[in-house]
């Protein structure tokens, strides 16, 4: 972004259009660039110097002073002097105090006093007295990350962000309108997704309503240098239209952009923010810390509700098969923005939702009224009051799975665990344990053919090292040797920390 006393714009037409660099402007830029690298090791006097004489040269001195912008947040300045300016100038006043500085043989014998008070030179005194000010630093590296085209790209990205310092509002279509959406979600923004009827190309048919909380009550422009931050994430994209409407000292003016006007390689997007709110990101935090059958996606596919779009911020996926039930956190937020929430949630397509409401809103009661399962919270959502929701989603897709296999199953394996066998039919554990196994022993959490339980008879002993006895059931599969050997008949006799010994059940 640049400073908006560089803003250069158009309005012609009543609109707002920013005036890009053009390949005209390719030399000016290579002239910019050039100017920082040839005065490597000259002060920022003598650099501001050369550059005020390319603005003389130039069409346009905001065009040449962009290009330096860009340019200077690649350079390093330092400051040198011989002692340190802070203590020099300290040395030198109370000095000039004792001497009493009216004439130049006075400065000097003031000089010559804080020199020997600094056991440093006159003339390094001198020198080091206000070494520290801007336009005497030094400029000690400049590494400019673009040749002359991408400066021009990079400037023309920057003045249209600039430009948006006073949009109150933004409209996107893009390729990709969910990347968008967690853009804005990032930046701490309100949105809005509604269908424009129009249809044709790469361009989504659904469009972004971007504003913040503020523009609830009133119009406001506070949110442009969100906005702007925000265009960066829309550049990256495939193919896109940003609209933006600017409040122009009091006129209101449209700014259309699309992917013709800025193609930035490398555009970072926004990232600095991972999630909403504090509430979510600690909720996402411990949910992954749980073992449960289920997993939390993030940011879910966008729900119809009526013309408009919602994006839940979570949704959990069940491991075992196609399901998912959506997850809103519903935080504090202005009564419209929470009326407007209820109002999607009620037009919602048939979907399974629950939303975690702060107590401070009230509304749970309207959300149960809504089919919508409300979670209450204060402060965190507790994990406990969403397992014990989800668990009635368990409880209800394992009866069902149940009822799909046959009361009598028989694994082709010899030796099955549990935990295998259900993820071969796709179910849980809990669906394949009730059933029964007429060609198999249970051994714990292992189905077993007794045909291999005859063989692992024969081949322990009492009296056998239990490490010779778990290598002899790992040859076939099992991993369980506490409870086999229960099974033959064997228990453990444990020597110490040097190992085990099989023995029979007194």
């Amino acid at each position: 972004m640049l400073t908006k006393d560089l803003l250069r714009v158009s309005r012609a037409g009543g609109g707002y259009h920013p005036q890009f660099a053009t390949p005209d402007d390719r030399r000016l830029a290579a002239r910019v660039i050039g100017v920082y690298q040839g005065h490597t090791g000259e002060t920022r006097a003598e650099l501001d110097d050369a550059l005020a004489d390319l603005e003389h040269e130039a069409d346009d001195f905001k065009l040449v002073r962009g290009f330096a912008k860009l340019v200077d947040r690649e350079a390093s300045f330092e400051t040198r002097a011989a002692v340190d300016p802070e203590r020099t100038r300290s040395a030198a006043f109370a000095a000039a105090e004792s001497v009493g500085v009216v004439t130049e043989a006075e400065r000097e014998a003031a000089l010559s006093r804080a020199a020997d008070a600094l056991d440093a030179s006159p003339e390094d005194v001198e020198r080091s007295l206000y070494a520290d000010l801007d336009e005497r630093q030094v400029l000690v590296a400049v590494d400019v990350p673009w040749d002359p085209d991408g400066l021009l790209a990079q400037y023309d990205l920057s003045l249209a962000q600039t430009a948006l310092f006073d949009a109150t509002e933004v409209r996107i279509r893009c390729s990709d309108p969910r990347a968008v959406v967690t853009a804005v979600k990032r930046l701490r923004l309100m949105y809005e997704i509604r269908r424009t009827g129009e249809r044709g190309g790469a361009l989504s048919e659904r469009e972004v309503v971007v504003t913040g909380p503020d523009s609830v009550f009133r119009r406001t422009r506070r949110y442009g240098t969100r906005f702007a931050r925000l265009l960066r994430s829309v550049a990256g994209a495939g193919e896109w239209v940003f609209a933006a409407t600017i409040d122009d000292h009091g006129t209101e003016r449209e700014l259309r952009l699309t992917d013709e006007d800025l193609r930035v390689p490398g555009t970072e997007p926004v990232v600095e923010v991972s999630y909403d709110s504090a509430v979510e990101a600690d909720f996402a935090t411990r949910f992954a810390s749980l073992d449960l059958d289920w997993d939390l996606v993030r940011e879910p596919e966008p729900l119809e509700t009526g013309a408009r779009v919602m994006i839940p911020d979570f949704a959990f996926e069940w491991k075992y098969g196609d399901f998912r039930v959506y997850f809103e956190i519903m935080g504090f937020w202005t009564p419209a923005y929470v009326a407007k929430k209820l109002s999607q949630i009620e037009e919602l397509e048939a979907v399974e939702l629950l939303v975690a409401v702060d107590d401070s809103l009230g509304v749970g009661e309207e959300l149960d009224a809504r089919d919508a399962r409300a979670i209450p919270y204060s402060k965190r959502v507790r994990l406990k009051d969403v397992r014990d929701a989800l668990r009635g989603y368990e409880e209800r897709l394992n009866d069902e799975r149940a009822a799909a296999l046959p009361d009598e199953l028989v694994p082709e394996a010899d030796v099955v665990p549990l935990a295998e066998l259900a993820a071969d039919y796709g179910v849980s554990e809990g669906v394949v344990e009730g059933k029964r196994f007429p060609e198999h022993d249970r051994v714990g959490r292992t189905l077993v053919r007794p045909a291999v339980l005859a063989s692992l008879d024969e081949a322990i002993e009492p009296g056998m090292a239990l490490s010779a006895a778990e290598a002899r059931l790992d040859e076939v599969g099992i991993d369980d040797a506490s409870a086999l050997l229960s099974k033959l008949g064997y228990r453990v006799e444990w020597e110490g920390l040097s190992g085990g010994t099989v023995r029979e059940k007194g």
